[in-house]
């Protein structure tokens, strides 16, 4: 007996599914499981990279570790971990081997004031806008920046452990779960209160 099932019931069915119902849906569909059920809509949460994951991948199991632990202020150690976790599940088994010719890619931010975004038009919003000097750079965080004459290139030369393995999963990545990246990068805002 065949059952015909819709695409949006299938990511229905594996997002509220436990870890067995998921191993019976991944069997089932066999070799075209990530045809049929990309990554990109499976892993639309942490918790969903966890659970895609499973509780004995290492990565899970260092934050899992940890995570209890880690108090106020060290949000940026916890979203490392986090990142780790969701790198891991996005690229379903690829791990960069960091040699020469191996093509991999990272989120990538451009760092603006919230003021200076706001003022931004819709169009100027979707692309980046570089700085038009002999050269500039920027290094630390998540990559390493240099724009030379009219910032016509960009380039990578340091990064962190993140490496997607391919443009659109980085790209995912930067999008969906941007606000994990920011914990990872920038100082958690404090109250007044704890200012003073």
């Amino acid at each position: 007996m065949n059952i015909e099932i819709n695409k949006e019931t299938l990511v229905a069915l594996y997002g509220n599914s436990n870890s067995e119902g998921r191993k019976v849906l991944r069997t089932e569909l066999g070799e075209k499981f990530s045809e049929i059920l990309p990554v990109t809509d499976r892993i639309k949460t942490f918790g969903d990279a966890l659970e895609e994951l499973g509780p004995d991948h290492e990565a899970v199991k260092s934050y899992k570790d940890i995570e209890w632990k880690l108090g106020a202020g060290q949000e940026d150690i916890k979203a490392y971990l986090k990142l780790r976790v969701i790198t891991d599940a996005l690229n379903e088994g690829w791990r960069p081997e960091f040699i020469q010719g191996e093509r991999r890619w990272y989120a990538w931010y451009d760092l603006i004031s919230q003021e200076d975004y706001e003022a931004l038009s819709d169009e100027e919003k979707s692309r980046c806008v570089g700085r038009s000097n002999y050269n500039a750079d920027a290094g630390g965080g998540l990559v390493y920046s240099y724009a030379s004459v009219a910032s016509s290139s960009s380039v990578t030369n340091y990064s962190a452990r993140h490496a997607f393995k391919s443009e659109k999963l980085a790209e995912y990545a930067a999008k969906q779960f941007i606000e994990i990246y920011a914990d990872f990068c920038f100082r958690p805002k404090q109250n007044k209160e704890e200012v003073g």
